[in-house]
């Protein structure tokens, strides 16, 4: 569900009314999934909602620098720097609970000067692999598990992150999974949290404390794509506020402490019949699991490791793919099995899905979910066959994922079949930025090699 549903620009600006609201945020997702836009009074929004940004600004690194020399991305981006036009999704209208006067948020989509959408904008991705279910006659339900760390204040980059202290004046040294006493350490942040997702209608459920020192993990109610994305974006960035609140930072980083877990989001996925709603990926006849559901499963095993560059985006994220460290190596699938990639959990044939835990929390979400549905709707349109169920440890067989982000570029711009789904421009936008990025890594001296190779070699 989308955080207001079916809402008008008539019923945004009576909400707006309603609320007093003096300022908005107009905020676009980047490929990174940071938040860009402009702040405009309340008067300025209601005369002119058709704001303009350079298209530049959805092709740079998470460094803020752009490709040069790169020809596939200049044909996808204007050397002239035009201006893409920004229209408000009046559904993501909500209220930016720690800001001092009346201010809201809303997201926009970004719009070519023709009427047509920006191709390669994260909502753009998504929402083009949505209308391909659509033409199915097919919705797929997702359900996002977000893992993230609350990390000490740490304002050198040199230095290594450390557990925040708590309540009790002492910061974590062990590892507190699903320790109810641990996440009361931190009341008065999540308070905030639950207190800020209620006014912005995020609907999330539970809250756990995860394998790490100061890990946390949060689930979302199993919703439409579009607008649990939109609710993970709006929920990244409410989750940094209220920990700065608390003095102290929470980061998604998919490998943010050495020695401990890194940070997944695990997305639950199912589809069902659009006219019936019925999940196809079980058979009405006696509940059993439907050749959808095994072809969907094939799709995830066959086009994943090719998509790894969009699900972990960043030199960092390979450092969770790592065996033995609660994080899938391989493509395998099984039931109730958290050690494989694409997990079946234990359900009724409605609630029938598969998990896939391959993603990490560093992940765009708009990215993120598309790949992801792309993966199995191509599994379902190609009848492919999964390999044999995994009923032991996936974790002792061999690597089946790229374990570095040049590798999985590679893959990603020799797989044709996601190119077509996802679209020629943001593959090429991605990749050049991708490149761009792990050239900039390349160029950084790491303290491993001070350490190690420094005196010794």
């Amino acid at each position: 569900m989308s955080l207001r549903p079916n809402f008008s620009y008539n019923d945004m600006d009576q909400w707006l009314n309603e609320k007093r609201v003096t300022e908005i945020e107009c905020l676009v997702p980047d490929l990174t999934g940071v938040a860009r836009g402009k702040i405009m009074p309340r008067t300025k929004f209601t005369e002119d909602r058709g704001m303009r940004m350079p298209e530049a600004v959805l092709g740079m690194t998470v460094t803020g620098n752009y490709p040069t020399d790169n020809a596939a991305y200049e044909r996808a981006i204007s050397a002239t720097d035009r201006d893409m036009i920004l229209r408000a999704d009046p559904n993501t209208i909500t209220m930016v609970p720690w800001a001092a006067d009346p201010t809201a948020q809303v997201i926009h989509d970004c719009y070519f000067s023709d009427g047509s959408l920006v191709d390669f904008a994260p909502r753009s991705v998504l929402r083009r692999v949505l209308s391909l279910y659509a033409e199915k006659g097919w919705t797929p339900i997702v359900a996002p598990e977000l893992e993230f760390y609350l990390t000490a204040k740490n304002i050198d980059p040199d230095l290594p992150l450390r557990p925040p202290v708590g309540r009790s004046g002492r910061a974590e040294t062990s590892r507190q999974i699903y320790s109810i006493d641990a996440v009361n350490e931190f009341d008065p942040l999540f308070e905030d949290i639950y207190d800020y997702c209620e006014l912005m209608n995020l609907d999330v459920d539970t809250l756990i404390h995860e394998i790490g020192a100061g890990q946390m993990e949060i689930n979302f109610l199993h919703g439409d794509p579009m607008g649990l994305a939109d609710k993970v974006f709006f929920f990244k960035r409410t989750l940094r506020e209220a920990a700065l609140k608390h003095d102290m930072y929470a980061t998604f980083m998919a490998k943010p402490m050495t020695g401990e877990p890194g940070s997944a989001m695990h997305i639950h996925q199912s589809v069902v019949d659009t006219k019936t709603g019925l999940n196809i990926f079980s058979n009405t006849s006696d509940g059993s699991a439907s050749e959808a559901f095994s072809h969907y499963i094939g799709g995830l095993q066959r086009y994943m490791p090719a998509a790894m560059a969009i699900v972990a985006p960043y030199v960092n994220s390979y450092r969770r793919i790592v065996r033995h460290t609660a994080a899938p190596i391989n493509i395998q699938w099984g039931k109730d099995n958290r050690t494989v990639g694409f997990r079946v959990p234990e359900s009724g044939p409605q609630d029938r899905r598969v998990e896939n835990r391959v993603v990490g929390a560093d992940a765009n979400p708009y990215l993120a979910l598309a790949v992801t549905l792309a993966c199995g709707y191509l599994g379902m349109i190609e009848k492919l066959e999964p390999t044999p169920m995994t009923t032991e440890s996936a974790y002792d067989l061999d690597y089946q994922l790229p374990q570095s982000l040049s590798e999985a570029l590679e893959g990603l711009r020799k797989e044709t079949r996601l190119r077509y789904i996802l679209g020629d421009r943001f593959i090429d936008v991605y990749s050049a930025i991708k490149e761009l990025e792990h050239a900039e890594f390349m160029q950084v001296i790491s303290p491993w090699e001070r350490e190690h190779l420094l005196l010794h070699v």
